[in-house]
């Protein structure tokens, strides 16, 4: 089991009396919050207090709306109150979900300027970086963001990274990866074996470096489907902008039509080119919902070509026009800045 590069996430100098202290951490929610990204945290910590046969590590819910909470996944979570300039523990982390950046930037800001830790995952990662337009130094988030923050402008410092840190924040791709995250920032109390027998525990087959890079789309789970469906897929994620023909596609995959057809009908029971439009039209969603880019130019960067033959295609695959999956989302994000 390999170690993540904790010199990189490490969120305090190593020392005997933060060895024998115990190491405190809040996560601060909102409405929306990531549940998985929440439960990842909490578990890691949990399981490392059984390895350690002690509460040698202390964690709080916290929000700047206390009390019961609902995350977009149905799980609740009771969270006390954020005390502005109180409070603090060594380290703050911010889940994914619709916590406004507003609502803990402060909060970060002075914990930075006490030397504490700023852990923001995924979705509160993406939000750090748009609104810091482009953040000193690396960061990123998960990669599924990262794709679109790079099609819709120019943030020099941002990786494909696991985890990067600057200026004592760790912006982090979070999801799967949280638990290895969170393992990390403990590294400064647990010994190696320490870690290796908590990654064990947790069924983590392997510890990734996180300066390693993200698996991007599907073609980079290249264990799951057969080599040439791998190869396929690759070929259809690079050339969204610029869909490539079957005859084409074929032509760089090294198949035949028919293989390609057969072998995609058994594993996904759908054509090859049903399944690259889907692709197109997941990418067209998340810049739709997740930028402000006019329709024209989100047909171009995934290859519908024109609003209409976007619209036609989203609304095929998610049941509603392009207009009104962003209409829809304007909404969420009005009603929920109204609480």
């Amino acid at each position: 089991m390999g170690n993540w590069d904790s010199a990189r996430v490490s969120l305090h100098p190593q020392s005997d009396d933060l060895d024998r202290r115990t190491k405190s951490f809040e996560l601060f929610v909102g409405k929306g919050f990531d549940a998985f990204e929440v439960a990842s945290v909490i578990k890691v910590l949990s399981a490392a207090n059984v390895l350690l046969a002690t509460e040698r590590f202390t964690w709080s819910i916290v929000s700047d709306q206390p009390g019961l909470l609902t995350g977009r996944d149905g799980m609740l979570l009771r969270a006390e109150p954020a005390i502005p300039d109180h409070g603090f523990s060594d380290v703050m982390i911010v889940p994914g979900g619709r916590a406004r950046p507003d609502a803990w930037r402060a909060r970060a800001r002075r914990m930075q300027r006490m030397g504490r830790g700023v852990v923001l995952l995924s979705d509160a990662a993406t939000a750090y970086i748009k609104s810091t337009r482009n953040p000193p130094g690396k960061v990123t988030t998960h990669w599924r963001d990262v794709a679109t923050l790079q099609e819709t402008g120019h943030y020099e410092n941002l990786t494909n990274r696991f985890a990067e840190t600057s200026g004592g924040i760790i912006t982090a791709a979070g999801q799967g990866a949280t638990a290895e995250l969170i393992i990390s920032l403990l590294a400064d109390v647990l010994s190696a074996p320490q870690i290796a027998e908590l990654g064990s525990q947790l069924l983590l087959h392997t510890i990734r470096k996180a300066d390693a890079e993200q698996p991007k789309d599907m073609a980079d789970n290249a264990s799951l489907f057969d080599a040439r469906v791998t190869q396929a897929i690759k070929l259809m994620e690079e050339s969204i902008s610029e869909p490539l023909s079957m005859a084409e596609l074929t032509a760089k995959a090294g198949l035949s039509t028919r293989h390609l057809e057969r072998v995609f009908r058994k594993v996904f029971d759908e054509t090859p080119a049903r399944f690259y439009k889907r692709l197109r039209a997941r990418r067209a969603r998340a810049m739709i919902e997740e930028t402000l880019l006019p329709l024209m130019d989100i047909a171009i960067a995934t290859g519908f070509g024109s609003p209409d033959t976007l619209a036609k295609a989203v609304r095929e695959e998610y049941g509603m026009t392009p207009s009104k999956m962003r209409a829809r989302r304007k909404v969420g994000l009005m009603s929920e800045s109204r609480d």
